[in-house]
């Protein structure tokens, strides 16, 4: 089975996911966009029970959570040292948790599926040609 491997940027915060995604998507929406710095973030979902979170030195893994624009709870986890979101959840997905496709430093990673959000995408900003679109 394949182990996937993704850590924050000081390393103090390692995921390992377990199997396949279930769904690798690109969001365009502006709180995407602020979490990441860029111009929008590509994550991958994996079943909760396949994805294990360690902490090595620095505590416990920080949360925050946000309210999205369907009313439901996004709650991100990030390093305390560094500051790198390193999975999140959403109460609409139970049982699902996603991570960062830029945490697994892989340029190798499969591309996304789904791009979401496309209204708020930049007009520069192009989804894989396979990719679902969905505003």
């Amino acid at each position: 089975m394949v182990q996937r491997k993704a850590s924050c940027s000081c390393g103090n915060v390692v995921v390992r996911c377990e199997g396949e995604p279930i769904r690798i998507s690109m969001c365009h929406c502006l709180a995407c966009q602020r979490r990441t710095g860029s111009v929008f973030a590509a994550q991958a979902r994996w079943p909760s029970e396949h994805v294990t979170v360690t902490v090595t030195v620095a505590g416990e893994v920080k949360e925050w959570t946000r309210t999205g624009d369907d009313g439901g709870k996004i709650t991100q986890r990030f390093c305390p040292t560094c500051g790198a979101t390193v999975s999140f959840t959403i109460d609409t997905y139970p049982g699902v948790v996603a991570v960062p496709v830029g945490a697994f430093a892989d340029p190798a990673f499969p591309a996304p599926t789904f791009s979401v959000y496309e209204a708020r995408k930049h007009a520069w900003v192009r989804a894989p040609e396979a990719a679902e679109r969905m505003d």
